[in-house]
């Protein structure tokens, strides 16, 4: 990896895009090692790539900004969440400016009878099942980290309950982005069912910034369940454990959570 990160190519950011930068974010422009260097490594194992800048972003406003002054320079753009990534995507190996979320943490509005929520892309999992406990809900992707949710739906995210409630493709109803040219826009409403046009939302979950940055996401809640067992069961086999889950689908038992452990996986 260290041989790759040798020939990307980086450009220097000039005074005048640090001067643009600094217009936009003020004292939440950083350029000190401390700052990049926390946004220079995740929960992967490449090694750690620091970026050239960071900018802790307040609104999808200053995010379109950044991106248009970005633009604009040629200079790269690494959206960061909360940094427990496995597969190294947010690391700047061409250097650029890292836009941080965790200050973009607001929940926008929670339509209980509707059964969907609208949060800032640096809303954090827990806090968002915390806030709406309350109402009888829960969000239920579980990657196991607690992962911001503009991470999430940029890595298309899913957990051991994806058995019933699917992965973050079925739980995202629409997203706001901001395009590579600077363009606001939005994929869908909240409508569940629309044929206006191509299924945008779809497109952006998964692609991990390089189709847009993800500033703010509409996603579909579920009731929390009344009563909830569990169980844990040993197989001689991989087959058998696979085939007791499949009849138990077919039979409609309602699994919400299924993970499998083997040997390998328990001495790790």
């Amino acid at each position: 990896m260290s041989a790759v990160h040798a020939i990307m190519e980086r450009k220097t950011l000039s005074e005048q895009f640090l001067g643009e930068l600094a217009a936009i974010f003020g004292d939440r422009l950083k350029l000190g090692e401390a700052v990049r260097s926390q946004h220079g490594q995740s929960e992967t194992h490449y090694d750690t790539v620091l970026p050239d800048a960071v900018v802790y972003a307040h609104s999808t406003e200053e995010v379109v900004a950044l991106v248009k002054a970005c633009s604009a320079h040629e200079i790269p753009v690494v959206p960061f969440g909360a940094g427990t990534s496995l597969e190294g995507n947010t690391l700047a190996v061409r250097g650029g400016v890292t836009v941080d979320f965790s200050e973009m943490n607001q929940i926008l509005s929670v339509n209980a009878e509707d059964l969907d929520c609208t949060v800032q892309a640096g809303v954090r999992r827990e806090e968002l099942n915390a806030w709406i406990r309350d109402q009888g809900l829960f969000f239920p992707i579980d990657p196991g980290a607690n992962a911001t949710i503009g991470g999430m739906a940029s890595t298309r995210a899913s957990g051991t309950n994806a058995v019933r409630y699917g992965t973050m493709r079925e739980a995202i109803l629409s997203l706001r982005v901001v395009t590579p040219d600077g363009r606001d826009i939005r994929t869908a409403r909240r409508a569940r069912k629309s044929a206006a046009g191509y299924d945008l939302t779809r497109l952006m979950i998964g692609s991990e910034g390089t189709l847009g940055i993800i500033t703010e996401i509409t996603l579909r809640l579920h009731g929390i369940p009344e009563v909830i067992s569990s169980a844990v069961c040993s197989f001689e086999t991989v087959g058998g454990a696979v085939n007791t889950v499949v009849q138990a689908i077919q039979l409609g038992i309602p699994l919400a959570r299924v993970e499998i452990l083997d040997d390998m996986q328990i001495r790790a």
